[in-house]
């Protein structure tokens, strides 16, 4: 009779989660659009605890409609005082928990649920949490969830939900706004059975903080999230006007939707134009027995090693005869001549070669040097030297036969690194040459490609007032494998059996993401456009949440634009850089 009684109650209760469920699923498809990663794990059978980061009071809502299966949440006590609610929360199996000290029957009923192989729900930072206090930023783990689950003897399952803060603003309910809400689950992690119990609560704890981290990596690269879509305060979002919110989201506005076209259309149209350019280039198959030598030859070396640069004496005699150009032998030797001999515009201020410099970086193909030379003045009018490099294969160093700019991005990896490899080294020349000349302390302005070289350049120098890098390639992998300027080039590593482990070898040297600079991270400024297609905003966000410490600005632009320059001017100027 009483386990005919028991059987009712959870017959009961299932019923009522599943009407529950239907509401709130009504109510959430007008107002919400919820995007889903690795979902076929949380509709695992048998027992597991789900733990999932906390940043609304919507989420247990939002996490329970993607999830097959029924949650018996843990929800804070005070939410059961109220009678009407703490029977509705009862009703589909909810149990208390205090917010601040273990509660045993919480304890027993959690770990008693598990075992008759439900899914139980909690959120292991005890509370909402943003920022610094989040999970995803690093926050430690309140020992609960690996404690449950190393008792009860069940994996636990990580859950990381994104944009669901944004439902505090009332604007975001009204109907079929649609606000995205983003939500990630992780593979189970193992209760580790075979290990002492203290080691295992430790073990679960290192894990699921790691994969915290990740699936919010995951998230923000896959949806090419910003950084209004990470977590904010309730009532920053509750308090934010709607001018604030409008020009936070680009689809918010007319406007806003108008320019994010006209950015993609014109990022569109440079792709297209690189990837015919590319046809010009082809491996025919071969190529990777050359690209294993190489890799096999660089990944031995440290930054310092791969960039060192000779000392150059006809470059400090040049600056000492005050020529504003300045052309040298390159530190290496390519198959083309015009390219093996180095190119530099010297712009000095009034205040003599002891002032700062600043290193001029144009972007890939860059059509002009006038606009270049029109900023190197206003550096002079600010008490700056001004130092524009000809970048490797552009302007006087284009083979003939080729377009400015052409063979320095190809599908020969080899000839793109060691261009790479090249203009860093000339660089640091350079900077070698002024430092004889008295000058202490550099700046550097850079842009997309000229970007790629600035980032790789901190790696090794650090004498740096700023570095501001206006939509640099920073992730050598999305930038071969996914970026849409690369459909060539990926088209050719296939079909030499070029894959992107053997690639991925060389990224300790040439991608900025994977590595760290020399220089302190707070001297660099990264800039990016909102609609970027080429160095997405979600790339430039990784590096500068990587390099601790810099900083991001945003701007409501694509690849290209010709505001970046003024804004990031303006900004060096309000950090005191200038």
């Amino acid at each position: 009779m009483q386990k005919q009684r028991n059987t009712q109650k959870v017959e009961i209760r299932t019923a009522f989660y599943r009407a529950g469920k239907l509401l709130v699923k009504l109510l959430f498809l007008c107002v919400a659009r919820t995007r889903v990663l690795g979902g076929e794990n949380a509709n695992r059978a048998g027992g597991f605890l789900l733990a999932a980061n906390h940043i609304s009071h919507f989420d247990p809502f939002l996490i329970s409609l993607v999830v097959r299966r029924k949650i018996d949440w843990m929800t804070m006590a005070e939410f059961f005082r109220p009678p009407v609610l703490g029977f509705l929360l009862r009703a589909i199996d909810a149990f208390p928990a205090e917010r601040d000290r273990a509660d045993l029957k919480t304890i027993r009923t959690a770990i008693e649920r598990l075992k008759s192989g439900r899914v139980v729900g909690l959120f292991p930072e005890g509370g909402i949490r943003d920022g610094t206090r989040s999970l995803l930023e690093g926050a430690p783990l309140r020992p609960g969830a690996s404690t449950l689950a190393q008792i009860a003897g069940v994996p636990v399952l990580p859950c990381v939900i994104l944009g669901s803060d944004r439902l505090y603003s009332k604007r975001q309910w009204l109907p079929f706004r649609r606000t995205p809400i983003w939500i990630a689950f992780g593979n189970p992690i193992s209760h580790f059975s075979e290990l002492p119990k203290s080691h295992a609560r430790e073990q679960i704890e290192s894990a699921l903080a790691a994969v915290f981290k990740n699936l919010c990596a995951e998230l923000r690269e896959k949806f090419r999230l910003t950084v209004d879509d990470l977590p904010h305060p309730p009532r920053e979002r509750i308090n934010r006007r709607a001018s604030a919110s409008l020009a936070a989201h680009p689809n918010g506005n007319r406007s806003a939707r108008l320019q994010r076209l006209a950015s993609g259309a014109i990022d569109s149209l440079i792709c297209g134009s690189l990837n015919l350019l590319n046809t010009r280039h082809r491996l025919n198959g071969r190529g990777r027995e050359e690209m294993a030598r190489y890799v096999a030859e660089c990944e031995r070396l440290a930054p310092q090693e791969y960039y060192a640069a000779p000392y150059e004496p006809n470059l400090a005699k040049t600056l000492v005869n005050g020529h504003a150009t300045m052309a040298w032998n390159s530190p290496i030797r390519t198959h083309f001549a015009a390219n093996n001999i180095a190119h530099a515009e010297y712009f000095q201020c009034a205040q003599g070669s002891r002032a700062p410099t600043v290193l001029l970086l144009h972007a890939l193909m860059s059509t002009s040097r006038a606009g270049h030379r029109r900023w190197a003045e206003r550096f002079n009018e600010l008490g700056w030297n001004a130092c524009f490099l000809h970048l490797p294969y552009h302007f006087s160093r284009v083979p003939r036969g080729y377009w400015n700019g052409e063979l320095a991005i190809t599908c020969n990896l080899i000839r793109n690194a060691e261009g790479l490899r090249q203009g860093v080294m000339e660089l640091r020349q350079l900077m070698c040459a002024l430092r004889e000349r008295g000058c202490r302390e550099f700046g550097v302005l850079a842009t997309s490609y000229g970007g790629w070289i600035g980032a790789l350049l901190t790696l090794v120098e650090s004498d740096f007032r700023f570095v501001a890098l206006m939509s640099p390639i920073v992730n050598v992998d999305h930038a071969i494998w996914e970026s849409p300027a690369a459909r060539r080039i990926r088209r050719e590593l296939l079909q030499a059996n070029i894959e992107p482990s053997l690639v991925a070898r060389h990224f300790h040297l040439s991608s900025p993401l994977h590595t760290q600079p020399l220089c302190d991270p707070a001297r660099v400024l990264f800039v990016t456009g909102e609609f970027d297609l080429i160095s997405p905003a979600g790339e430039i966000e990784a590096i500068q949440q990587k390099w601790r410490g810099s900083e991001l600005l945003r701007l409501q632009q694509g690849h290209f634009g010709h505001r970046m320059m003024r804004e990031t001017i303006a900004r060096l100027k309000q950090r005191g850089d200038l």
